[in-house]
């Protein structure tokens, strides 16, 4: 059965809730509503998505995620969840580390930024690690996944 719908939260920790959006077992979007009229959803990720922000260390590298944005955003978000929990990087090296992209072009900078607020799914794409980008979350919702990160 395909695990499909809109799955919500809260966070004491993000001081929001947490919402998931799912289709044939994969994600389509994170977004961090301040209210909700959904009572807290029992799904397996969002139980991953609490431990994490209760301090365990997580990846979420093994998350399906359905990325529905341009192959260049998609390449650069595909890069973002290989930066390891606890660690950043700049802009500049995010763009060395995408296939396709030179990291001394300003053109692939800002197709790197682009791609980063985009970002439908942050906290599984890590956007919060890249120290010089901006992000798919609101900006104190970034800031909390940073300090949780200890960057």
């Amino acid at each position: 059965m395909d695990d499909a719908g809109i799955y919500t939260r809260e966070s004491e920790y993000l001081d929001c809730y947490v919402q998931l959006g799912l289709a044939s077992d994969r994600v389509l979007a994170v977004s961090f509503p301040e209210e909700s009229d959904d009572e807290d959803a029992d799904h397996a990720l969002l139980d991953r998505i609490d431990a994490y922000l209760e301090g365990e260390r997580e990846e979420f590298d093994d998350v399906a995620v359905a990325l529905t944005v341009p192959t260049d955003q998609r390449e650069v978000l595909e890069t973002t969840r290989e930066v390891p929990y606890g660690e950043q990087v700049s802009v500049e090296r995010l763009t060395r580390m995408t296939p396709g992209l030179d990291a001394s072009s300003d053109e692939d900078h800002d197709a790197v930024r682009t791609a980063l607020a985009a970002n439908p799914a942050p906290l599984v794409i890590p956007d919060h690690r890249v120290r010089d980008g901006p992000s798919g979350a609101p900006p104190e919702i970034e800031q909390r996944l940073r300090a949780l990160e200890g960057l």
